[in-house]
């Protein structure tokens, strides 16, 4: 092997369109540019969705839907996944930085318990909101539900 002798992979190199070249190339005249206007000359820079003074699709489309800047979201955790998480920490109090740790949240993620599940342990459960079935099944296992400020 050489340097000389080295050529690219078959296939992955493709040869340029050659423009402007005369009439027998089957690009030559207008260079594939279609005949006069800005766009036929050489430098034309056009705005992001110019579509050649068509309405654009940004104004075509009317504008819908509202994004609440107040809302509050919260990731929602089972009363399964205490129970699991219960089983697998041999924790008694089970607290927002706990379920951090072992996956069930994102480290800037507010916790939601949600009743969804059994729930045998008696644990006391710290997060920052309940479900009311949450609540009273948390409670019917002997455990406590508390919200964080």
């Amino acid at each position: 092997m050489k340097l000389e002798n080295l050529t690219p992979a078959k296939g992955s190199t493709k040869t340029s369109k050659r423009l402007g070249r005369g009439q027998g190339s089957g690009k030559g005249g207008t260079a594939t540019r279609g005949t006069k206007g800005a766009q036929a000359r050489a430098g034309y820079e056009h705005k992001i969705g110019f579509e050649g003074g068509q309405m654009p699709i940004q104004r075509r489309l009317p504008k819908f839907g509202f994004k609440n800047p107040t809302r509050v979201e919260y990731k929602a955790v089972n009363l399964s996944d205490l129970q699991a998480l219960a089983e697998a920490a041999k924790a008694s109090e089970i607290n927002v930085s706990l379920m951090k740790d072992y996956g069930l949240a994102a480290k800037t993620d507010l916790v939601k318990v949600l009743g969804n599940g059994e729930l045998t342990a008696a644990i006391t459960v710290t997060a920052d909101a309940f479900s009311k079935s949450a609540i009273s099944k948390i409670e019917a296992a002997g455990g406590k539900a508390v919200v964080t400020e």
